[in-house]
């Protein structure tokens, strides 16, 4: 594991310490992560295990947040970070009444306002219809399409002002497997590019198509690794099995203090 806080090249997000507290219920226990700049970075684990939790604490959207947590360098929710990352919710975030190009025509000028030109944000505009592949459906209202299209007009929102950090909360659910795959190609060209994507998923066979995985269960951190690295220090053939192998080894260490209490 790189040690990112003796690195010379900084990490993307850095974590130590982090925790989450909803209620009576701790959702994110001490994690202590970083996610390398310029590349894909998986976040991976069942439904419920606090991903999405994680995600608004990066985006600094979450309360109850201790411990420390820098995003490009400045701590999580900071003013400097919110025209430098952009962040799609599992729920696609369009105006039904408008067409794809009016949603973001608007956005556009809600993202870059002063800061562009009306031709730069044409510019803009075009070139986010064109990464997602949606410019034959510039003129369809966004009521009128599929689910993945909807989807993916969420993801051209958020590509509009050319973000350094994509943050992307299960952004291939339900989508059919022709459309997993363009999208993950389009997140390597963008991590190409130079930006940093942090990518949630619970299927696991898209671990494989990640430079860098975190791998989450109830709130913790399992492990912080390459998927190779995660393979062959768990002498398995997928990240799925090594996955288990974890799960089971941390049930066993959850186990034993209470069999060693009831001898």
């Amino acid at each position: 594991m790189v040690n990112y806080s003796e690195s010379a090249t900084p990490a993307a997000i850095l974590a130590h310490g982090l925790t989450v507290v909803r209620g009576d219920r701790t959702v994110l226990r001490g994690l202590d992560f970083a996610v390398p700049p310029g590349r894909v970075t998986g976040l991976l684990g069942p439904s419920g295990c606090g991903k999405s939790t994680l995600m608004r604490a990066i985006v600094g959207t979450q309360a109850k947040v201790t411990g420390t947590l820098d995003v490009l360098g400045h701590p999580a929710g900071d003013a400097a970070l919110r025209s430098r990352i952009g962040y799609v919710t599992q729920a696609p975030s369009v105006y039904d009444d408008l067409t794809v190009r009016q949603n973001l025509d608007y956005f556009a000028a809600v993202l870059l306002p002063g800061r562009a030109l009306r031709e730069d944000r044409r510019t803009a505009v075009d070139r986010a219809l064109h990464d997602v592949d949606l410019t034959s459906h510039a003129d369809a209202l966004a009521g009128r399409l599929s689910g993945g299209q909807r989807s993916r007009v969420s993801l051209a929102v958020a590509l509009l002002g050319t973000p350094e950090l994509l943050v992307l909360d299960e952004p291939t659910v339900g989508l059919d497997p022709v459309l997993r795959r363009d999208l993950w190609n389009l997140f390597h060209r963008i991590a190409d590019r130079g930006a940093t994507l942090l990518v949630s998923s619970h299927v696991m066979d898209e671990a494989e198509r990640c430079h860098r995985l975190l791998l989450m269960r109830e709130g913790e951190i399992l492990a912080d690794d390459t998927p190779e690295a995660l393979r062959r220090r768990n002498d398995t053939l997928t990240v799925e099995d090594a996955f288990l192998h974890l799960v089971d080894a941390a049930n066993a260490r959850a186990a034993a203090p209470l069999e060693e209490s009831q001898r």
